[in-house]
């Protein structure tokens, strides 16, 4: 059964460690990261991106694919199913086909509007136990194209937001989505410590977990970040793997072309990059 991500946050803010999110794009991706978050009795996150949701076929179908598949392999570790960085009409769609939590990013629009929307989406998901992830300062790179410059969050804003009864509010602090340039100035711990104190400890979210360093990682932990997002490390080792079985030839060896054969050492890659996060974030034995 999928739960809410309130709880397993409110835990590792108070525990001094972080839960991972990773974001799922299909069977493997799903089935990788669960039996991971399994095996080192971690709780976990799954996000799903509008992009990746319409990929899916619609939010019905990973909902259903999620829980089917928390029930066929027997996983007993808090599991939540996220949207990740959800419009107004995404959250609302989300809320009806079962997610469990929500993120709504509203850091496009005007303060006034945000907090319009965000109260309203709060109201709906809180009546349905589903948590809800709002963002201030939009976070840099590109996700789904949606292009933004590593700002940092304004500290009253983050206040602002976080009264409003969310659960955990995502900062922008100088990260990045997608690989980081050469140029990159690292993240602002000035400006994390100023938000975590105007928000009276809310969990704080740590939006493009891919490339940070891990002494940063470890010290965004120590300052309130307790749920990191995973995206593009897992794409990039599922992309390597799969390309060293086809230049090695093993697809035209035997039924090295059968889809379960070719996708295994991609579907292995992502288990190891999930265990590596989950060891860095301390999640592992915190379920």
């Amino acid at each position: 059964m999928l739960v809410s991500a309130t709880e397993m946050l409110k835990k590792a803010r108070d525990g001094h460690y972080a839960v991972g999110q990773f974001n799922i794009n299909n069977l493997e991706w799903t089935k990788a990261i669960l039996l991971t978050a399994q095996e080192l009795n971690s709780p976990v996150i799954l996000g799903v991106s509008e992009g990746a949701g319409k990929y899916m076929t619609g939010f019905k179908t990973v909902a259903a694919m999620v829980n089917a598949m928390v029930d066929s392999l027997g996983i007993t570790v808090p599991v939540a199913l996220h949207l990740d960085h959800g419009s107004y009409e995404g959250a609302k769609a989300c809320i009806e086909a079962g997610f469990s939590s929500i993120m709504f990013d509203g850091s496009h629009y005007s303060i006034e509007e945000n907090v319009a929307k965000t109260t309203e989406l709060v109201e709906l998901a809180h009546s349905k136990g589903i948590s809800l992830e709002a963002e201030v300062g939009s976070i840099g790179g590109e996700e789904d194209g949606v292009v933004g410059a590593g700002e940092i969050a304004d500290p009253a804003e983050c206040a602002k937001i976080s009264g409003l009864g969310i659960d955990f509010l995502a900062a922008g602090i100088g990260n990045i989505h997608g690989k980081y340039p050469e140029n990159w100035k690292g993240l602002d711990f000035e400006a994390l410590g100023k938000i975590h104190d105007a928000t009276n400890g809310i969990p704080l979210v740590l939006h493009g977990g891919t490339g940070i360093p891990a002494d940063m990682i470890k010290q965004a932990i120590s300052l309130g970040v307790s749920k990191i997002n995973v995206n593009t490390e897992c794409q990039l080792s599922f992309a390597a793997a799969t390309r060293e079985y086809i230049e090695a030839g093993k697809d035209l060896q035997g039924k090295g072309f059968d889809p379960r054969k070719l996708l295994a050492p991609g579907f292995e890659a992502i288990k190891a990059t999930v265990k590596e996060k989950m060891e860095l974030f301390g999640s592992v034995n915190k379920a």
